[in-house]
């Protein structure tokens, strides 16, 4: 598994729900930026992907809900790789207040897909290893 890449993050209050806290939808997408952030500084643009044809997806988001975010907190998102040998990998994902208090943690299981084909291709791992100026970002 790659090391945590951290990214900062600060809750907007736009970004509360009714109860005064951050928002679901709002936590995937601090996940989805974490997670490109990661992609980007491993050297690899979203154009790479396009113009050899592939293109990440979700094939499935757990979230854990450890303790509120409230409008002004401060912490990061992690993300870090985890490689296996079939056509998908996973994604580790905190978000940690300020404070080290793990607010959320969050898992995906991912895969790159053929875009014309529309089907996942084997060994994503090796793939963006090809692509990536810094592969260690990804833990290759």
């Amino acid at each position: 598994m790659s090391e945590p890449f951290p990214v900062p993050a600060t809750v907007r209050g736009y970004e509360n729900d009714t109860q005064g806290h951050l928002n679901q939808s709002v936590c995937l997408n601090y996940a989805e930026h974490a997670r490109w952030s990661l992609v980007e500084a491993a050297g690899v643009r979203q154009s790479d992907l396009v113009d050899r044809g592939v293109g990440p997806v979700a094939l499935e988001t757990t979230i854990r809900f450890r303790r509120e975010l409230l409008a002004g907190d401060e912490g990061e998102v992690t993300c870090a790789f985890e490689w296996g040998e079939d056509k998908t990998f996973r994604i580790r994902q905190v978000i940690r207040k300020a404070d080290g208090t793990v607010a959320a943690e969050i898992e995906g299981v991912g895969g790159l897909m053929d875009l014309r084909e529309r089907r996942l291709l084997p060994e994503p791992g090796r793939r963006f290893k090809d692509l990536a100026t810094a592969p260690g970002l990804f833990g290759l």
